[in-house]
């Protein structure tokens, strides 16, 4: 999938000196999750309805 053109958002938790976070982006019925300190790194592909229940499931740190 070509995701040259794609839009990416950083996560709300990304405070001003970057951090461990993820960028998400819409690609064609799916979401694209990358790293944002390597934005040439791998993707992921995910189903919004597997990304909501991985979020879902994720361990709060805050």
């Amino acid at each position: 999938m070509d995701l040259r053109n794609a839009k990416w958002r950083k996560s709300s938790y990304t405070g001003s000196n970057g951090g461990n976070c993820v960028e998400l982006a819409d690609a064609a019925g799916a979401v694209a999750v990358r790293d944002s300190k390597d934005p040439d790194g791998p993707v992921l592909l995910l189903t919004r309805t597997a990304l909501r229940t991985a979020v879902q499931s994720a361990p709060r740190t805050h």
